[in-house]
């Protein structure tokens, strides 16, 4: 007959297997600032398009407010930005990140905007801890860029759910991404929203200027492109999504440098076996950009 000790210790590992948790030493990481929850938190891939949406009421900002109104409130986001692009991976680790305005030639009031939503310096060690592909460290320096403020102030407009940013690193494979972001999966289960940030076809060096107001004016190549990203993300055919590069022509011009695109690969992998996927802001600007977005879960 199995003893009372024996029997709890059978019955801790066998949760610890359940949850994907390895040691007891990382559960009690996973527990230190959010407990477990009973529910897992979707994660957006969001397309954030030019700084000015951050202070528009517009299409895209109007649906970033209402998607944030159909989930639960985060215990905390965690943006992966296009916009902080590093040699190795960082995550923010402050408590008080900064507004980053990180574009030129706009009106003062885009750089008069101030987001002063807190960090979580717990959280960020916790996150590091997870990741396990490769080190990760403590940023004191970065703070919030566009493309994470202009996205969340219109979601969360009382700044009072911290915000964290991890960088990705611009030494690495789409592959390496794709796998690091996995090893985010418990956040989920944490009540953290995960957002990748950037736009699946984004080609600044052939926006049309004089098609800006046209809505959904998009580059036959363009459209092209975006069909086929939301079908095989449909089919969770990741691999093919992961190389690109092997999309021809078209995913050339729709690809032409891969830090708007990776994070897209950040959220999809963190997408579970009975995860639904929508789309939003489904539509095509100035010829050579999208901003489709993903919701999942």
């Amino acid at each position: 007959m199995i003893d009372r000790n024996q029997f709890i210790k059978q019955l801790f590992n066998s949760l610890l297997a359940m949850t994907g948790i390895q040691s007891l030493s990382a559960f009690k990481n996973l527990t230190d600032t959010f407990p477990i929850l009973n529910y897992t938190m979707p994660v957006l891939f969001v397309g954030h398009g030019s700084p000015m949406n951050g202070i528009e009421d517009n299409a895209f900002s109007q649906r970033w407010t209402a998607i944030a109104k159909e989930m639960p409130q985060p215990t905390a986001v965690l943006a992966i930005s296009a916009h902080w692009y590093t040699k190795g991976t960082l995550i923010t680790a402050m408590e008080h990140p900064k507004t980053i305005h990180d574009f030129g030639g706009f009106p003062k009031a885009l750089y008069d905007v101030q987001y002063p939503a807190p960090g979580n310096a717990m959280l960020a060690k916790e996150t590091a801890a997870l990741i396990h592909t490769t080190p990760v460290g403590l940023d004191h320096d970065w703070g919030l860029d566009h493309g994470t403020w202009t996205i969340v102030r219109h979601m969360y407009p009382l700044a009072n759910i911290p915000v964290l940013q991890l960088s990705i690193d611009y030494s690495k494979g789409p592959n390496f991404h794709y796998e690091l972001a996995k090893e985010l999966q418990q956040l989920r289960r944490k009540g953290v929203l995960i957002i990748g940030s950037g736009n699946m076809v984004h080609n600044l060096g052939m926006i049309a200027w004089d098609k800006l107001n046209e809505p959904a004016y998009g580059y036959d190549w363009a459209l092209e492109l975006n069909q086929t990203f939301k079908e095989l993300i449909l089919k969770k055919e990741h691999n093919t999504l992961i190389h690109y590069d092997r999309l021809g022509k078209a995913g050339q011009l729709a690809i032409p440098t891969p830090e708007h695109y990776l994070p897209l690969l950040y959220s999809l992998a963190l997408q579970e076996k009975n995860d639904t996927v929508s789309f939003f802001n489904d539509t095509a600007v100035g010829g050579s950009l999208t901003m489709t977005s993903v919701k999942i879960g």
